[in-house]
């Protein structure tokens, strides 16, 4: 009885939890439609092609493999995307994921560790860490559709659940072939090492002149395996009786826009081109969490440091240069 149902677990964050559940001694059986995952990024487990959405298909997965709990990713994550198309957000990350929730609580699951993001804050009032006490108020529909997930989630009274609101995801695991590989990609890290590479004419940096010692913003990155041991880390907390909560996952410290471009040009041995840019409406100075709740309750913490994540990012962008060729 140790079959986990991951639902976009061909996708980034989804494929390193599936390598994690899989070290732990679980099984997971991947649901993903690979609108944005990958078929090689599942190694561990069944993959079944298909919407989360379908209610019969849904039931069906849970007839066969009887999971004992699930874990959710699949959504769409482009911020500009959202605002373009809140309507395809709210569908897909919002009423799709009731269903799936409704669907599996009806076929037996009691348990789910939800993947949200530190959206769900918006814009804080303040400079501090931010802690899960602090106000709920997206500033983008996709912020707007998470929250409402979490909240669809925790409506499920049979259901005993962990919603999981990362910062910023970042890193690889090259030596078991795992990496990040979005299209388009926003992400700053890859979008570095796509620059430095090559595979794109410049970065593009939005705004020097933020109120930080660089002028630059400052975000909490996270090591994409450190995401995924807070899931089992989470997962395990629901089966031994946990009650539903929200965590932080960051590692409580922030780094500047040129910080980690100077870390990621030490990996590669040179200079990145780069353009400059006005600063985007609503991109904060500074992001970066609080996970003392994380690391009270669910027993975990961060491991990786900034260099880490840089460097397992390069190694798997220089093995899979194919698969980054978007």
């Amino acid at each position: 009885m140790n079959n986990i149902l991951l639902t976009g677990g061909a996708g980034y964050i989804g494929s390193h939890t599936a390598l994690a559940l899989h070290k732990a001694g679980y099984q997971p059986i991947v649901l993903d439609d690979l609108s944005h995952g990958h078929e090689w990024a599942v190694k561990y487990g069944p993959l079944v092609r298909g919407d989360m959405g379908d209610v019969e298909l849904v039931r069906s997965i849970c007839k066969e493999y009887q999971p004992v709990a699930m874990i959710h990713f699949a959504a769409f994550i482009e911020v500009s995307e959202s605002v373009r198309d809140p309507t395809k957000y709210m569908n897909n990350n919002y009423r799709k994921a009731a269903k799936l929730f409704e669907t599996a609580e009806s076929e037996g699951i009691r348990h789910t560790v939800f993947s949200s993001t530190a959206a769900v804050y918006g814009t804080p009032q303040h400079d501090n860490p931010i802690t899960e006490n602090d106000r709920l108020a997206p500033i983008n529909p996709y912020g707007e559709s998470k929250l409402a997930a979490e909240k669809a989630l925790r409506e499920r009274v049979g259901i005993s659940s962990v919603a999981l609101r990362y910062f910023n995801a970042a890193g690889a695991a090259p030596e078991s072939g795992l990496g990040e590989a979005h299209d388009p990609e926003t992400h700053l890290i890859p979008n570095i090492i796509l620059a430095g590479l090559g595979r794109k004419p410049a970065l593009n940096i939005f705004g020097a002149d933020y109120p930080t010692p660089d002028g630059t913003a400052i975000r909490d990155y996270i090591h994409v395996l450190d995401l995924a041991s807070a899931h089992i880390a989470a997962l395990e907390y629901l089966l031994t009786g946990g009650k539903n909560i929200a965590c932080n996952l960051g590692t409580g410290n922030g780094n500047s826009v040129k910080s980690v471009i100077s870390a990621a040009e030490k990996e590669l041995g040179h200079e990145v081109p780069k353009n400059f840019h006005p600063r985007r409406a609503g991109d904060p100075p500074r992001l970066v969490a609080d996970n003392a709740l994380a690391k009270k309750l669910l027993n975990w913490s961060p491991r990786h440091n900034l260099s880490e994540i840089v460097s397992s990012a390069v190694a798997w962008h220089k093995q899979n240069m194919e698969k980054t060729n978007l």
